[in-house]
């Protein structure tokens, strides 16, 4: 049984991962979505298996209680980001009407100086110092 659920955690994450390098928001979404359940599926399987309830007085197996905080903790963060997200989502919409996530016009204009920082590295020809920083 428990190699069925790591089978299922691994499909949750791989497919949240693959959701998540989407560019539309929507998809980011579900995989976010997917990642935690993905979490919480792997934390509770890391609880082992049954125990009895801690009662005063009673002896034996007893469950951890750790593994169930940090899936509530988890379940109350991944609502939270998935809140966020969909306040992005829809203030993307209402922009832009679309809900692709677009590259940044600074991060373009980075990735160009540096690519020419590199070619003139590699010819040889001098460059000016506020590009060295």
């Amino acid at each position: 049984m428990s190699l069925l659920l790591a089978f299922c955690t691994a499909t949750l994450f791989s497919f949240g991962t693959y959701l998540v390098l989407q560019r539309r928001l929507s998809r980011i979404v579900i995989g976010i979505g997917l990642l935690g359940h993905g979490a919480n599926l792997t934390l509770m399987l890391s609880a082992g298996g049954r125990g009895r309830p801690v009662f005063i007085g009673s002896e034996g197996d007893f469950t951890d209680p750790l593994p169930q905080a940090l899936t509530l903790t988890a379940i109350v963060i991944t609502f939270g980001v998935t809140v966020f997200l969909l306040a992005l989502a829809y203030r993307s919409w209402v922009v832009s009407h679309d809900d692709e996530v677009e590259d940044d016009v600074e991060d373009r204009l980075i990735a160009s100086r540096l690519a020419a920082h590199v070619a003139k590295e590699e010819s040889g020809e001098p460059v000016p110092d506020e590009v060295q920083s």
